[in-house]
């Protein structure tokens, strides 16, 4: 089988490395300028024309500050003419979004590196075969013990694994703060909308809690007048029993009475 060439050898053999890592570099670079670019386009103020009819009910709605003549065009020929419509113009202020690119500047290039590093790794291992696994043969006469467990376990790790928790962890600081403000509007919506369900709901738990509590009272109060009524039992029999044991023994006159 022929040895397995590393990605080192492969660049170490062409004649320009530099020239690979500076277009690397550049194109991280611009990828990098496009994502920031991107998240500043979503930032500051956001205009939108929002088309009425005489109702008030929302008939058409767009981005931007003015209706080009292709979309005047395509809303006449859907609605009618515009001027049995109004027109309303609203401007909002949205910050910068500093999550969404905090996320996308370290996931995206760490995910297209660790992509192509899969490739190229699966490349060679179709092209040279796997390498046979020698770290457990190498230590395996080492004696057990927590620092070599330890040192074991990070020779194990590589950089694919620190990769995959990075991107793993820039997507759990986009969705999950994403997922709770999402479930909050959904929450204050459905709390809005179906108020008297959600109070009834509400007593009817708080009820239900409250029973639950008495009856545990109620137990708890039979259950020290049990032991109460026990302890009396026991006092009242205590009380009629002997106070000196020895009365209930035969003296030794009357034994030799009967003897005789």
């Amino acid at each position: 089988m022929a040895t397995k060439a590393r990605l080192a050898e492969i660049f170490g053999g062409n004649r320009h490395p530099k020239i690979i890592l500076s277009l690397t570099v550049a194109f991280l670079l611009v990828l990098e300028t496009l994502i920031y670019l991107t998240a500043a386009s979503q930032a500051g103020d956001q205009s939108r024309i929002i088309i009425t009819d005489a109702s008030g009910a929302k008939v058409y709605e767009t981005t931007g500050s003015t209706l080009s003549s292709y979309e005047k065009m395509v809303f006449e020929s859907t609605f009618g003419p515009l001027e049995r419509y109004r027109i309303h113009l609203q401007t909002e202020y949205r910050p910068f979004p500093f999550r969404a690119w905090l996320s996308a500047a370290i996931g995206i290039p760490i995910g297209l590196v660790l992509l192509i590093a899969f490739a190229v790794k699966a490349f060679l291992s179709l092209l040279y075969g796997e390498d046979s696994p020698r770290a457990s043969q190498g230590t395996s006469g080492a004696s057990p013990g927590s620092l070599t467990s330890f040192w074991h376990l990070l020779n194990g790790i590589s950089v694919f694994h620190v990769g995959v928790l990075v991107v793993v962890g820039v997507l759990l600081f986009w969705m999950v703060p994403n997922f709770l403000g999402d479930l909050g509007r959904v929450a204050a919506g459905f709390l809005e909308e179906y108020r008297i369900l959600v109070l009834g709901g509400a007593a009817f738990l708080a009820g239900v809690l409250i029973w639950v509590i008495y009856l545990r009272y109620r137990l708890s109060k039979q259950v020290l007048q049990n032991q109460m009524e026990i302890e009396r039992l026991r006092i009242e029999q205590m009380r009629l029993l002997p106070k000196d044991s020895s009365e209930l023994l035969p003296s030794p006159q009357d034994e030799a009475g009967t003897d005789r």
